[in-house]
């Protein structure tokens, strides 16, 4: 995590940075921005005289606990407090979150701003067609239930029973994972 900045109410995390001094004029700085909330990307220009908002942002592991309705409750490794996350917050995610799974949040002004979960995560199928013998990976694909409750395509070899390695990123089948 970088230099993370108030841009019109928004926190922006700095990705990019270009001090530019043309041969006439003031210098000035072009800066590509991510925003926090969104992950859509912004290009701004500021000069010299421009005023900036740095944001202190903190960035604390917290294990997953329990779900109750849209809230999902997540527990401070160091401190043992309980906080309390709104799905709007996990977005995506949050169909991929397992029992005491250890994610990252950023605090802004002790408010979670954004939460990321491991890469991959290994999870049972709970759900899914039965595979037939002589399917291979190359024969397409067919949906699958995991046991957090997530849908996933997988080839048409994976069973009900079997692990498998999930993208938490895509949401995609890696590989099947041996018991």
């Amino acid at each position: 995590m970088g230099l993370a900045l108030l841009v019109n109410g928004e926190i922006y995390l700095v990705t990019e940075v270009h001090h530019v001094k043309p041969g006439k004029g003031s210098a000035f700085v072009r800066v590509r921005l991510k925003n926090l909330k969104t992950d859509l990307t912004l290009e701004k220009t500021f000069r010299n005289s421009d005023r900036l908002e740095d944001v202190f942002l903190e960035e604390k592991k917290l294990q997953y606990l329990y779900r109750t309705g849209d809230s999902f409750h997540f527990m401070d490794q160091v401190s043992f407090e309980e906080r309390a996350v709104d799905l709007d917050k996990l977005g995506e995610g949050a169909q991929f979150l397992q029992e005491n799974m250890e994610v990252t949040v950023l605090l802004y002004k002790n408010q979670i701003q954004k939460l990321s979960l491991p890469t991959f995560i290994v999870a049972n199928i709970t759900e899914t067609e039965p595979g037939f013998k002589g399917d291979t990976s190359k024969a397409g694909n067919k949906p699958a239930t995991v046991e957090t409750g997530a849908t996933v395509q997988v080839p048409l070899f994976i069973n009900k029973g079997d692990r498998i390695k999930i993208d938490t990123r895509s949401g995609e089948y890696v590989e099947r994972v041996q018991k």
